[in-house]
């Protein structure tokens, strides 16, 4: 028996009414089980609980055994003086809290129904991609979608710690803080890293100073990533070579070193370079960035400041010096939509709060909901087992399901889980 198991049963009122009694005999009727505490100190804050009669509003400590109170310290900790019930798995001793008060004591074993328990134990044993895979159809399409909307919510607020973290980082400065974080994206994981070097050591006002100089800004990103180090043959990176010798000279600069960068295994598209060459594009075509995508109205109007493609010289080049057929080098939907995803409606979201602007972090949620589904692994996997996307939010919502949920196994605290837990026709794997 786990000590997190009875604190569902105890959340979720999941403990038959009838047969609850302390101890001592005394009956006990639960008004409100309280409000479940994630930090140190008592279980739930604020229970309402009737003891033989008499109402008693306080806080709840649950435990496996009753003599864990001792075993945890608790009757030296102020924090647990106002417990008025001890929920216990198996009483076995005896505790008191401050002042050697002593604390009704109720145990569970045999209060509630035991496919409940065999559900959770068949559930925590199971081999499957996700525990419940195979019980997916017992529950109502409602409960999931609202239970994936929570998810989404969920998402963007750890998103938010990291967004929050650079926001203090650059100086409570939206503009330098959307820089850092899209430059990261444009990385696309695989250059994420060097990307977000690139940024931090060509800071923002370096780049808005030139914005209206594309030579400038293409000199500026390529020679800081250290790609102009070297001869070339054509005109176009031998202009941006004497340009970046000047501007680092006179701005002191340090470039990155080449080395950081990856080519391997990526389609020519998604080089570095390209990348490079894109993002200059869009410092130097969307002057306000950050301010205009937080002022947009819709999804459109934000898909259209990043529909941008990279110079001319681009046009039939991957990389310096090596002529290619040519194609315009435009930014992808399917990127432009990553973008979207991971940095523009985190930033937003956390950007509304910060600034109290709830209307504005309901729009990065809207924005999510715009956006068609992602295709990946996980994503595809959910589909199988008929949970189908119908936008990015849903894809975000099951990303966060499977890594923090399914995988670990968080059945105890998944509304998915709750369903079939509660099911006496659980599917046995």
């Amino acid at each position: 028996m786990k000590e997190n198991f009875i604190v569902y049963l105890w959340k979720n009122r999941l403990l038959h009414p009838g047969k609850l009694q302390t101890t001592k005999g005394e009956t006990v009727e639960i008004i409100h089980p309280g409000q479940e505490n994630p930090d140190s100190g008592p279980d739930f804050f604020a229970a309402r609980i009737r003891i033989d009669g008499t109402l008693w509003v306080g806080n709840v400590e649950i435990h496996t055994r009753s003599s864990h109170w001792e075993k945890h310290g608790h009757q030296n900790d102020p924090a647990y003086d106002n417990t008025i019930l001890h929920v216990v798995y198996e009483h076995d001793r005896e505790i008191s809290a401050g002042a050697q008060q002593k604390i009704p004591v109720m145990e569970v074993k045999g209060c509630f129904d035991q496919y409940i328990l065999d559900n959770y134990q068949n559930l925590l044993l199971s081999k499957t991609w996700v525990p419940c895979e195979n019980n997916l159809e017992m529950v109502d399409t409602f409960i999931v979608q609202n239970w994936l909307n929570r998810l989404l919510v969920e998402r963007l607020e750890r998103k938010s710690g990291e967004v929050a973290h650079f926001f203090s980082y650059f100086s409570n400065d939206w503009e330098k803080t959307f820089y850092y974080l899209l430059a990261r994206n444009f990385g696309f994981k695989v250059n994420t890293s060097p990307f977000g070097l690139l940024a931090q050591h060509t800071p923002y006002p370096l780049l808005a100073k030139n914005k209206n100089n594309l030579t400038a800004i293409e000199a500026l990103l390529f020679g800081q990533a250290g790609l102009l180090n070297q001869p070339f043959k054509d005109v176009y990176p031998r202009a941006l070579k004497d340009e970046y010798r000047y501007l680092k000279k006179k701005y002191e600069l340090q470039p990155l070193k080449k080395e950081l960068w990856k080519f391997s295994r990526l389609r020519p598209v998604n080089f570095p370079t390209i990348r490079i060459a894109q993002f200059a594009m869009l410092v130097h075509t969307s002057g306000r960035l950050f301010r205009r995508i937080m002022q947009a109205i819709s999804p459109n109007e934000i898909i259209e400041l990043f529909q941008i493609k990279a110079s001319p010289y681009w046009d039939n080049h991957y990389v310096f010096d090596k002529p290619s057929a040519g194609k315009p080098k435009n930014i992808g939907m399917d990127a432009i939509q990553n973008i979207i995803i991971n940095t523009v409606s985190p930033v937003m979201f956390v950007y509304g709060k910060e600034a109290e602007k709830p209307m504005v972090s309901d729009k990065a949620l809207s924005l999510l909901q715009e956006v068609p589904p992602e295709n990946n692994a996980v994503t595809r996997k959910w589909k199988a087992l008929g949970v189908k996307a119908q936008n990015a939010a849903d894809t975000q919502a099951l990303l966060e399901l499977k890594k923090y949920y399914c995988s670990p196994k968080k059945c105890l605290k998944c509304a998915i889980g709750h369903v079939v837990m509660k099911s006496n026709t659980m599917v046995q794997e």
